[in-house]
């Protein structure tokens, strides 16, 4: 179409397009071609496809989205190319799935590591940076698992596909409480512990007698404030 035949007060070629309504009924047909194709294509990669997406599955559905985008919507374009990238993405799905099963080195090139974000109560602030997370998502993450303080937590993992998994303290002991600061109501329930001061940082704990003004041995913060259980 010539831009001078385009005029933005053409309803009809806004709504219906410059195509015979015969094509709505092809379209029809090829949403269903392709919703089954999509099927297959997933049920083939394995049950994977329906829990939490790695950086593999991600890739292999994006493929999948892109390559029956166009054949979908323009009447001049077949479904076998189509077809034939989805079987494409299906093999090399495959391969990949089976390579990361016999070779770990492989496995955590394609699919990524285990972060640990905090261990024995402490926010591991390095492993966070690389991940990409921030304190906010974290702590955010810890409360969705009915975590009020770190002192609760023994590991917090981030697997590989993006998801969180906690491992919690079998004794709880006062730490950093992660209710939002201005939740008194809340954070008044807790008990404080004055002889015990916390990062708010990172969330390391100090005893009885450590100065307030020095720097925190692990994130190399001052602030300072009285652990909760």
């Amino acid at each position: 179409m010539k831009p001078s035949e385009m005029h933005l007060t053409d309803w009809a070629r806004i709504l219906v397009g410059d195509v015979p309504g015969s094509f709505y009924v092809e379209v029809v047909i090829r949403a269903i071609v392709f919703y089954l194709l999509l099927l297959v294509a997933i049920r083939l990669m394995g049950k994977r496809m329906s829990s939490q997406l790695s950086r593999n599955d991600l890739a292999a559905m994006v493929s999948l989205a892109a390559a029956i985008g166009v054949p979908l919507q323009a009447p001049d374009r077949g479904i076998l190319p189509a077809v034939i990238i989805a079987l494409i993405v299906v093999v090399v799905a495959r391969w990949i799935a089976a390579k990361s099963f016999k070779d770990q080195k492989f496995e955590k090139f394609s699919q990524g590591n285990v972060g640990m974000l905090v261990k024995d109560s402490v926010m591991d602030l390095e492993t966070m940076k690389k991940s990409r997370l921030t304190r906010e998502r974290l702590v955010a993450q810890l409360r969705s698992k009915n975590i009020k303080q770190l002192g609760s937590v023994k590991r917090f993992y981030m697997e590989a596909s993006g998801s969180f998994t906690l491992i919690e303290e079998e004794k709880p002991k006062p730490g950093l409480s992660i209710i939002p600061h201005w939740d008194k109501d809340f954070q008044s329930q807790f008990k404080k512990h004055d002889e015990i001061q916390v990062c708010q940082t990172c969330g390391l704990t100090q005893g009885s007698g450590f100065d307030v003004k020095n720097k925190c041995p692990n994130c190399g913060d001052k602030n300072w404030t009285e652990a909760v259980e």
